[in-house]
């Protein structure tokens, strides 16, 4: 229970100007002290693509979705990401606040991102502004080129949070919102759910947690898959959550192991959602 995924480009798109340091080292506060320390997940800005904002100056861009959004657009202007984090760093006295970083696609750009983090800390600290010894840190795996390697990306971070929506678009060439290709976007297909597994086994290796969110994470059909996959937390939609832990109440572990074996194996996303029917009709 918490908040796995705090979306902080509403704060952005509500403003007619960027909020300052104050104003979103308030807004966090006021969003996890009603948790009474269950963990909070704050995400740094994602912006660009579907998500533009009218007082960032990024230029247009013909292929936005692959263009200058998530931690790019945040490392290409150091002083917001900066600003954003000694917000979040505020927000964390005293509180169980995480951070992490969206459209992450290699190790430069998670160093430089922390490199970020550490002068936030530093500049606070030199300011006397209480800050928490450590802030766990994640990155969000929504890019095929950052699961593939999660095995050097672990060591970085404290967790990781598939992004399965994105990944999934990513991975199929199959833009989400694009009726014309609906039919091939589907969190399950064998690629990504391989792409998720890579990530769960450099994450078990590690010590390090690996949680899923998007739209997959609320699909009882793919719970006990992502739990037979390795994943240890699933985010989703608040009206999702009943059902979600029902399902993994009802999931047997070595079941779901052997369960996700078969579908890394499968064909396509229509065989491995056949997978649990087929397996209630053989023990039937």
């Amino acid at each position: 229970d918490g908040v796995g995924l705090l979306r902080t480009e509403f704060l952005f798109q509500g403003a007619a100007s960027m909020p300052d340091e104050d104003e979103q080292a308030a807004a966090y506060a006021a969003v996890a002290d009603p948790l009474g320390g269950r963990p909070l997940t704050i995400r740094t800005l994602d912006a660009g693509a579907d998500k533009p904002l009218s007082y960032l100056a990024v230029p247009p861009e013909a292929n936005p979705f692959l263009g200058v959004r998530g931690v790019r657009l945040s490392l290409a202007q150091p002083q917001q990401l900066r600003l954003q984090l000694r917000a979040v760093l505020r927000a964390a006295a005293g509180r169980a606040i995480r951070v992490m970083f969206p459209m992450v696609a290699d190790v430069d750009e998670v160093r430089r991102a922390l490199a970020v983090l550490d002068e936030a800390r530093a500049s606070l600290t030199d300011e006397g502004v209480p800050v928490p010894p450590h802030v766990e840190t994640g990155i969000m795996l929504e890019v095929p080129a950052a699961a593939l390697l999660a095995e050097k990306l672990a060591p970085l971070v404290d967790f990781f949070s598939v992004g399965t929506n994105d990944l999934t678009q990513y991975t199929l060439a199959a833009e989400r919102g694009n009726a014309g290709v609906a039919a091939l976007f589907d969190p399950l297909h064998p690629a990504v759910l391989g792409l998720i597994a890579r990530a769960a086994a450099a994450a078990t290796a590690t010590g390090r947690r690996l949680a899923v969110c998007g739209e997959v994470a609320g699909d009882c059909l793919a719970v006990p898959l992502l739990v037979g996959l390795g994943v240890d937390e699933l985010s989703m939609n608040p009206a999702a959550i009943p059902a979600a832990k029902q399902a993994v109440r009802a999931t047997d572990a070595a079941e779901a192991a052997a369960l996700a074996r078969e579908a890394l194996s499968a064909e396509s996303a229509a065989a491995v959602r056949r997978l649990p029917a087929d397996a209630s009709a053989t023990a039937g």
